[in-house]
C-alpha cells in the first residue's frame, strides 16, 4: 500500500512566495506556516530563480510589479525549465484587471490573486493547485 495515493499533507510541501513588499511576504509567511506548510520567501525574480532549485517549491505565490525581474518575467523562466514547468505560479497583483489576468496565463500562471488576499483566499490558492500535483 502506497502513501502517495492519500491526500497532500499540509506539512509536506514547501510554498514560495516572491514579492518585493516585506508586509506581504511576512504575512503570507504566517498564513501559510499557521496552516502547517513551509515557506521560502524570496524578495524578487531574481532571489526566486536563485532559490527555487534548493527549495523544490509545489507551489509559487509571485507578485507581478517587482524591481529588477517582474513577475510575467519571473513566471515565463519558471515554466521555461524542464525541471519546474509543471510547478503551479499564482500571480500576486494588487490590479484587477483582464489584461494582468490575461498577461499571466500567457506566459503560464495558473490562478491570479488580487492583493491585499485574505488567509482563507492564499490557502484554498494552495490547497486547488497543490491538489493537481498528487
Amino acid at each position: 500500500m502506497t502513501t502517495s495515493q492519500q491526500a497532500p499533507d499540509p506539512s509536506g510541501l514547501t510554498v514560495m512566495v516572491v514579492d518585493d513588499s516585506n508586509t506581504i511576504r511576512r504575512s503570507a509567511e504566517i498564513f501559510l506556516t499557521q496552516a502547517g506548510y513551509r515557506v521560502v520567501l524570496a524578495e524578487d525574480g531574481f532571489d526566486a530563480l536563485a532559490k527555487i532549485n534548493d527549495h523544490h517549491p509545489a507551489l509559487v505565490f509571485c507578485d507581478i510589479l517587482m524591481p529588477r525581474l517582474d513577475g510575467y518575467q519571473t513566471c515565463a523562466l519558471i515554466k521555461k525549465s524542464a525541471r519546474f514547468h509543471a510547478t503551479p505560479v499564482v500571480m500576486l497583483s494588487s490590479k484587477d484587471g483582464l489584461f494582468d489576468r490575461a498577461r499571466g496565463a500567457m506566459v503560464g500562471s495558473s490562478a491570479y490573486l488580487t492583493k491585499p488576499f485574505s488567509k482563507d483566499t492564499l490557502l484554498a490558492a494552495v490547497r486547488e493547485h497543490t491538489s493537481l500535483q498528487a
